[in-house]
């Protein structure tokens, strides 16, 4: 499936609901995990706003990418976000959407208060 990569240089990030386990199958309670490494899978809520729109966005990240405390309306930065189309049949209905898949999400809470208070980091 296409992978389109998402410009986020424009846009104002925030999270809208603190990490959260992604479960891969609910009737088993299965954990998700990355293919490739294996890591645990998260899915972080996050306030997407650019060009005067808003959009709250589910997007999904690898453990080991999330840096720095994620409580709702940190300010975040999406590390390799890409968006992915998706449809599949379910019970005979078909659905479709977009998957949203980031290598890291990274708080700038830190980097906000240094600006604020004038500091250098070294």
């Amino acid at each position: 499936m296409r992978q389109i990569p998402v410009d986020t240089s424009g846009a104002v990030v925030m999270v809208a609901k603190s990490p959260q386990v992604k479960v891969r199958d609910r009737r088993t309670g299965e954990i998700a995990t990355d293919a490739e490494t294996g890591a645990k899978l998260m899915t972080v809520d996050v306030m997407f706003a650019a060009n005067d729109e808003v959009e709250i966005l589910s997007v999904t990240v690898p453990e080991p990418g999330i840096s720095g405390e994620l409580s709702m309306g940190t300010s975040v930065a999406l590390t390799g976000l890409i968006a992915r189309p998706w449809e599949n049949d379910f019970n005979g209905q078909k659905r479709h959407g977009i998957a949203f898949r980031a290598v890291a999400v990274t708080s700038l809470a830190d980097v906000d208060a240094d600006v604020a208070t004038g500091s250098k980091a070294a």
